[in-house]
């Protein structure tokens, strides 16, 4: 049944979770102190056994621990600065050269200071109605009612004019606070595209999002209260302590600042301290999204190993610490408002004790007495909307923290100062490593010191074991990394020196995993050049051979593939994938193992098409596979082992040295191959004594 060199039968491991033909079987070669584990249904292989400074790997020394936990890391992001953020919004609300938003700012101001002038006249208005109703109404010397509605007319009008002159500042002020929002998120979300692919994945996407939405909607109260409520705030208690002052006498003043003293020293304090809790509870949500979001973007991990309570329960952990610190902001804002309400109550009392002492002296009117608690109550509402300012701009700065660290996150991978162009339409271009050294952690090397060509216009396999470092080549020709050591140069010259736009815009990649937007077809496809046209769209549609799909669905290229492209197959996706790269029509490709998950017959379908539309001499391509068969026919072949350049050539020349880690990987791949037609002629046999059995069970 088995041919080749393949021995060590009890070593076969077979999962048979799928029909014979899709299992994975893994299998290893006899007589060498190092072999490859192979999977059967994709090719993929590792190294196992020993090595100069490895020991064989058995059950007994192979030891598994769960992981320990570990303390969260502490960010390496710069913290910044309260005064700092404000700094920073001072220009959105008066930029530059843009007399438009420096005009509404002014003309809201001028709204402003108009209601304020208005809201101030209100109590002297109330107070005259007050002093001309209480006359003798039969004494003929008494002023004329029409007086009397006049001074209520004046009264209503000022009234209604403050707030008339309010909304109205809300109404200028309204569009210069979401244009701040506006550039505020495209500046945040164009730094975080430019910040590199190894921060991003190390960051949880839901607690991402969540802090940027929690931060613009802060940017909205922070400026209103920078413009309209701390300054014309203080600007109104001090108009309306200087007249009680003038008007009643040091002993009001002197109540009137030692309120205000206290009232301003208790909630400072205690906003200071209740504001922790507004960080426990901003760090609770955030894990909470994270949570959430990662389990609805892996519904089907979810639902395949049945932990739907296992998430449910994980998501409940995180609710709990945000309900806890929840209920510790609201607790403490109850106690802030108990201490507020109480100095300013023990003020009113005082206030109005000594004014209806003043009554019965005869010092003061009733009008006076009404004026005092008119004024009173006016000087409470800018108190009380300092203290809510004052503790909604602490927790509005606490959540646009963490937006503006964001911004402050460095850019790694940048533009050099003279950037030189790579021609989008010219090549094609060869690929030159030279001595490239890298790992994603500097313990840790995926490349060293390789050197070798990849050359213009040519099909070029880059083949290994996993974790060879074969994607990683990829990501460095992209420049989602740098080299550590070493460069690599494209038509001569360091991709460093290269402009990134221009780099990127001369490559196009099918992945192994196609990344898809939750779009249609059509948009999916014009991802790969957003200007062209629709008869170019079109076209590379039909190259791809996605016509026959779309002519199956009800909708057609309107169709929605779903989140991350769940809605379609894998061959589907692969061929979206192609269409997005014939779309972008760059001078380079990568291939990064666009096949491996495919069944046969898809998988030379797909590479029939690929074959079809990207020929040799018009442009460079690069193959990452596993299984060998899919780039046998390339013009050169790189194999890797543990980062190196183990050998190259053709696959005729590598085939011709029996002992290269090409030949024995490719031998073993052939004997797979025999193997899986056996697996499936038997498959084939004992369903057809399976269905015999079945019709002899039915006479």
């Amino acid at each position: 049944m088995f041919r080749g060199n393949i021995a060590c039968l009890p070593r076969l491991i077979l999962y048979t979770g799928r029909p014979a033909i899709r299992t994975h079987l893994i299998v290893r070669t006899a007589g060498f102190k190092t072999f490859p584990i192979v999977c059967f249904k994709c090719g993929r292989w590792q190294w196992q056994g020993k090595n100069k400074e490895q020991k064989p790997i058995t059950a007994g020394n192979l030891k598994l621990e769960p992981p320990k936990p570990q303390a969260p890391k502490k960010t390496q992001t710069p913290t910044i600065s309260e005064l700092k953020i404000l700094k920073n919004l001072l220009h959105y609300i008066w930029p530059k050269g843009d007399n438009k938003v420096r005009s509404r700012v002014v003309l809201a101001l001028v709204l402003l200071l108009g209601a304020k002038l208005l809201n101030v006249q209100v109590p002297f208005f109330f107070k005259q109605v007050v002093d001309n109703m209480n006359v003798e109404w039969s004494d003929p010397t008494v002023a004329l009612p029409a007086a009397i509605a006049l001074t209520v007319v004046c009264y209503g009008t000022a009234r209604f004019g403050a707030v008339l002159f309010g909304e109205l500042r809300n109404a200028v002020f309204a569009r210069v606070a979401q244009n701040a929002i506006r550039n505020v998120s495209m500046e945040t979300f164009k730094h975080l595209m430019k910040l590199d692919l190894g921060w991003h994945l190390s960051r949880q996407t839901g607690g991402l999002t969540r802090a940027m939405d929690r931060g613009c909607k802060g940017i909205s109260y922070v400026l209103s209260a920078m413009v309209f409520h701390i300054i014309p705030i203080t600007f109104e208690i001090s108009v309306v302590c200087g007249i009680l002052t003038y008007q009643f006498g040091a002993s009001f003043a002197g109540i009137t600042f030692t309120t205000m003293l206290l009232y301003s020293i208790f909630t400072f304090r205690t906003t200071a301290w209740r504001t922790r809790f507004r960080r426990e509870a901003n760090q609770a949500d955030n894990k909470a999204a994270s949570v959430a979001l990662d389990s609805l973007i892996n519904f089907e991990a979810v639902k395949h190993f049945n932990n739907e309570n296992y998430l449910a329960e994980k998501y409940h952990k995180s609710l709990l610490k945000y309900r806890d610190s929840q209920i510790k902001v609201a607790q403490s804002l109850a106690f802030l408002n108990s201490g507020q309400n109480l100095i300013f109550t023990t003020a009113l009392t005082a206030m109005m004790y000594m004014g209806c002492t003043g009554v019965i002296g005869g010092s003061l009117t009733v009008g006076d007495l009404v004026l005092i608690n008119q004024l009173v109550f006016q000087l409470s509402v800018p108190l009380n909307f300092l203290g809510s300012v004052y503790r909604e701009l602490k927790q509005s700065l606490i959540d646009m923290e963490s937006l503006f660290k964001l911004r402050n996150n460095k850019i790694i991978i940048q533009n050099p100062s003279k950037p030189k162009m790579l021609p989008e339409n010219g090549g094609p271009y060869d690929i030159v490593f030279d001595n490239v050294t890298f790992g994603y952690d500097p313990r840790r090397k995926i490349i060293q010191n390789a050197s070798f060509v990849i050359p213009a216009g040519l099909k070029t396999a880059v083949v290994g074991p996993s974790g060879s470092g074969k994607s990683t080549l990829m990501k460095l020709v992209f420049r989602f990394y740098d080299p550590e050591e070493g460069r690599i140069l494209i038509n001569g010259i360091d991709i460093r020196e290269y402009d990134l736009d221009s780099l990127r815009h001369a490559m196009g990649v099918v992945p192994q995993d196609t990344p898809l937007f939750n779009d249609t077809i059509w948009e999916n496809v014009k991802f790969g050049r957003i200007t062209a046209s629709d008869e170019e769209v079109t076209r590379a549609i039909e190259k791809s051979q996605l016509a026959p799909l779309i002519h199956r669905l009800p909708a057609g290229l309107n169709t929605m593939v779903g989140e991350r492209g769940l809605m379609v197959s894998g061959g589907e996706k692969q061929r979206l994938a192609i269409a997005r790269v014939l779309l972008k029509n760059a001078p380079i490709m990568f291939f990064d193992e666009a096949t491996s998950a495919l069944d046969t017959h898809t998988e030379q379908a797909l590479l029939k098409t690929i074959r079809a539309n990207f020929d040799r001499g018009s442009r460079t391509s690069v193959f990452i596979a596993h299984r060998l068969r899919t780039i046998a026919d390339a013009d050169k072949i790189i194999v890797l082992e543990e980062g190196k350049l183990k050998e190259e050539g053709t696959h005729s020349e590598l085939l011709a040295h029996p002992n290269s880690l090409y030949s024995e990987l490719w031998n073993i791949q052939e004997n797979l191959d025999l193997l899986e037609t056996e697996l499936k002629e038997e498959e084939d046999i004992e369903k057809e004594a399976e269905r015999k059995r079945a019709e002899l069970a039915d006479k």
